[in-house]
């Protein structure tokens, strides 16, 4: 018998983000390495559906409606450079060493490149109503849709986060899904 297709969905333990390398009509989506989003908060999921009405004879005829958008919104407690990069583009660099190493993210016009990339978030163990198992959120194809929201906050610790829309990938067609397990998978990790 299969697992119930129900279920609570109790807070968000993991999500990773992977820069989308390749997606060929007729063949499989490549991703790279999968990078940690650090200190996950939320990731809220939504969309719009368009809708046309056919009227005439003074009324409604027929009705029409189509996903339009699919958007995700992260709020995540760590800055990290390299999801900076793989959402926005720009170069990493790491140079000096102890006690003057330094690592700089750096923007641009030419490596402001806005790239696709994948985005996988997961429950903890048993925040579904399955003992033991969890739900994992998957957006294959996602562009940033604003700039993500940065910099410092008085007194306060600063929240990063960013919005992106997502596109069905070329490839599979494949856009989101659930993925509801009986026993609690994590992210890969690329390894």
């Amino acid at each position: 018998m299969p697992i119930s297709r129900v279920t609570k969905l109790y807070s968000v333990q993991d999500a990773k983000i992977s820069p989308l390398l390749t997606d060929p009509a007729g063949g499989s989506a490549t991703y790279g390495t999968p990078i940690d989003v650090p200190g996950i908060q939320t990731m809220e999921i939504s969309g719009s559906i368009e809708v046309k009405t056919l009227r005439g004879d003074n009324g409604p005829l027929a009705t029409n409606s189509a996903i339009s958008n699919i958007q995700v919104a992260v709020n995540y407690a760590k800055l990290s450079l390299d999801v900076l990069k793989t959402i926005i583009g720009g170069t990493v660099t790491d140079s000096g060493e102890t006690p003057a190493q330094k690592s700089v993210w750096a923007l641009s016009a030419d490596t402001a490149t806005l790239p696709p990339f994948r985005l996988e978030g997961v429950t903890p163990p048993n925040g579904v109503d399955i003992v033991g198992g969890d739900l994992h959120w998957v957006l294959n194809k996602l562009t940033l849709s604003a700039f993500p929201t940065l910099g410092f906050s008085q007194e306060d610790f600063r929240i990063a986060s960013f919005t992106a829309n997502a596109d069905p990938l070329i490839s599979t067609g494949a856009w989101i899904s659930a993925v509801l397990n009986e026993t609690a998978v994590a992210i890969d990790d690329g390894s």
